[in-house]
């Protein structure tokens, strides 16, 4: 009987091709791996985002929150799961803005955040947040004047990684020129307590004019994470540096020091500020190296009702400002459905 001789085929001598590119890539996948292990095991923490960079320094100072006039703001709970709830806002008499009336909803769940307001004016603003995972969220806001250029469309994603931040923001995108602001920026921890990073600033106004700018960032928690020092060098020659420490569980201070080493101007503004959280009230003061000392005190004489009061002397300038306003909430809610232990019957 013949023997029969079975020859090789011809793809069975010629390697494959996903084998070729498994063998090509596996030096870069291994270092990959190796460097990936080896950060996982410094256990750096998220440094936080670069939009929250100043975050301590601006709930302690008071320029977020300062006020002239008069103003109210009602708030109604209609609902806690979901949240949903409105707000009416009042203000008159300010020195530095017209009398204004602002209706406002929020609407949110695990994922979704929805904010919407409406002045008296008919400027429409408007912020949606979606949160894909815990780490991944998109952004979305908007605002509509009837002001030439004073509407407004910006786009985000933002991702936070286990010891990085990275972010994107692109506001007014045209698609047809690729017109508009494009913001990037990167957080890197590179101990536990020091972060890097970077945001550059991409400005396209026209095919022809563009302008690139790249500001250097830094972050220095200390280790029990009671004061924090940060740093911001933009290229126009601004140098912005802040301090915030926690004193005790009421009181914080912060100190912000912004110099100006611009060729057409040479400046520096200091500030100084503190906060003392009392047991139904909180105390801001704020002291500037131009002369303007500020205080703010939000007085609650119930879950519901908090009372506020403002005020600011310009030495320089001779000018003063006071700020009154009430802050109502309000809700048709049952304590139980509000999350309050049930009240004991009496019988």
């Amino acid at each position: 009987m013949a023997s029969t001789v079975v020859h090789p085929t011809k793809e069975a001598s010629v390697p494959s091709l996903s084998s070729e590119k498994q063998s090509f890539l596996s030096p870069v996948t291994s270092l990959y791996t190796r460097f990936s292990e080896w950060r996982r095991s410094l256990d750096l923490p998220n440094p936080g985002t670069v939009e929250n960079l100043q975050k301590e320094v601006k709930l302690t100072h008071l320029t977020n929150f300062m006020f002239d006039g008069a103003k109210a703001d009602l708030t109604k709970s209609l609902s806690m799961v979901p949240a949903f709830q409105v707000t009416h806002s009042f203000s008159l008499g300010s020195q530095t803005a017209p009398p204004a009336y602002n209706f406002g909803a929020v609407y949110a769940t695990n994922s979704v955040f929805l904010q919407g307001s409406v002045d008296h004016e008919g400027n429409v603003n408007a912020r949606c947040n979606q949160g894909w995972s815990e780490n991944f969220i998109s952004k979305m806001q908007a605002q509509l004047s009837h002001q030439p250029g004073h509407s407004m469309l910006q786009l985000e994603q933002d991702y936070q990684g286990r010891d990085y931040s990275l972010n994107f923001k692109a506001v007014n995108p045209s698609p047809s020129d690729l017109s508009g602001i494009y913001i990037g920026s990167y957080f890197q921890s590179v101990t536990k307590n020091l972060a890097l990073g970077f945001e550059s600033l991409y400005q396209r106004q026209s095919p022809e004019l563009t302008e690139l700018a790249t500001s250097y960032l830094a972050k220095y928690t200390g280790t029990k994470k009671d004061w924090i020092a940060t740093a911001q060098v933009q290229p126009s020659g601004i140098l912005q540096t802040t301090y915030w420490q926690k004193l005790s569980d009421k009181v914080e201070v912060a100190a912000d020091l912004q110099v100006i080493a611009a060729p057409s101007r040479r400046d520096a503004i200091a500030t100084l500020g503190a906060k003392y959280d009392l047991r139904m009230s909180t105390f801001r003061a704020q002291l500037d190296s131009t002369g303007k000392v500020s205080a703010l005190l939000e007085q609650r004489f119930a879950p519901t009702f908090a009372f506020l009061v403002s005020g600011e002397i310009d030495h320089f300038k001779n000018a003063a400002k006071v700020g009154v306003g009430v802050m109502i909430e309000s809700s048709n809610l049952t304590p139980e459905e509000m999350g309050a232990p049930p009240q004991p019957q009496i019988i």
